[in-house]
């Protein structure tokens, strides 16, 4: 159930515009300046498409395009002209959005940044991507964590970016920190198809949360996005989803109240809650302590697969880039002197 796209708007619910964006190619400032207008007018065209939307989203890779240029020329800071363009045509249509730069970063590579903007203009929420989609993606890991802040109509909202969704670690810290609504922002190919709807559900079920998440479309020349927009209800069923049509933008409502009631009462796969209070019904209050070695070993520094040295992939040299001389440390990047 989701009133018809949105169309038939509950009290309680918060509709989205998930806008599958057509593949840019940016290579110059100029261009950069053009697309701003562009992702711009479709903020518009939202607002005028259905009165109803509270929230639109743009994917990873809206502004920039997938050609992976780090050149400092066509990066964006958050105080810069591209963010100021998108504060704008929020407020002047009066909806919130979701908006992706590539943010330059004076200490290393460029970081792949998702902002979510609410209707009066204001930066409700800042984040890096965590994990970049390696050894495809240059850009720098995220060093800001994964931020939550309050959306439309007493939501919660978090973002992450792509790949970062296939990791089950990003979605359960989201409505850890008490998201309802996790948006997955991205610029996946057709390949990953049958991972992303899978992991989208997934992420859903196993939290008690709703998913909404978009990709890119259509062709640049060389790649081809593949669109998918899908909202998930929080026990995983698809509510919405898109095809591969650019610029169509797809809609639907979710009612946070719905997750909030099931994380009260529900008993039976209450996953966020059963996590740290394994086996309730033995031991009261279940058992709250840490039984997963791996996450003990990434708190101390000692993550080690025990076929860690049989990778064969561990830089981007396979994808045309440079082999990195520095080390990450404690959030700081460090030079390897």
């Amino acid at each position: 159930m989701n009133g018809l796209g949105g169309l038939n708007k509950s009290p309680d619910g918060v509709v989205l515009g998930l806008v599958q964006l057509q593949l840019p190619i940016t290579k110059t400032k100029d261009d950069i300046k053009k697309q701003t207008k562009r992702i711009c007018e479709l903020v518009g065209k939202a607002r005028r498409n259905q009165s109803t939307i509270d929230l639109v989203v743009f994917p990873e890779y809206s502004l920039h395009g997938l050609s992976m240029d780090m050149n400092p020329d066509i990066m964006c800071k958050i105080d810069g002209p591209e963010v100021e363009a998108f504060k704008k045509a929020c407020r002047d249509n009066h909806i919130w959005g979701c908006f992706s730069i590539m943010e330059y970063n004076p200490m290393g590579n460029p970081y792949n940044t998702g902002i979510i903007i609410d209707d009066q203009g204001d930066l409700k929420l800042h984040y890096r991507k965590l994990h970049p989609w390696v050894p495809v993606e240059p850009w720098e890991p995220g060093n800001l964590g994964i931020p939550v802040c309050d959306g439309p109509n007493g939501s919660k909202l978090a973002l992450i970016i792509c790949h970062d969704g296939m990791f089950p670690e990003m979605s359960r810290e989201c409505a850890y920190k008490g998201a309802d609504i996790m948006i997955r922002t991205a610029g996946y190919t057709a390949p990953i198809r049958h991972a992303w709807n899978i992991t989208n559900q997934v992420n859903a079920f196993s939290n008690l949360m709703y998913t909404a998440s978009v990709c890119m479309s259509g062709s640049d020349g060389t790649f081809d996005s593949m669109g998918e927009g899908i909202i998930v209800n929080f026990d995983g069923v698809p509510l919405v989803n898109g095809g591969g049509r650019p610029d169509e933008i797809i809609t639907g409502e979710v009612r946070p109240k719905l997750v909030q009631e099931a994380r009260r009462i529900w008993g039976v796969e209450n996953n966020i809650y059963q996590f740290g209070h394994r086996g309730y019904v033995a031991v009261k209050g279940g058992a709250m302590d840490c039984p997963y070695t791996y996450m003990e070993d990434l708190i101390n520094g000692k993550y080690h697969l025990p076929w860690e040295e049989e990778v064969l992939c561990k830089d981007g040299s396979s994808c045309g880039f440079d082999k990195p001389k520095r080390y990450y440390e404690n959030n700081i990047l460090i030079n390897n002197q």
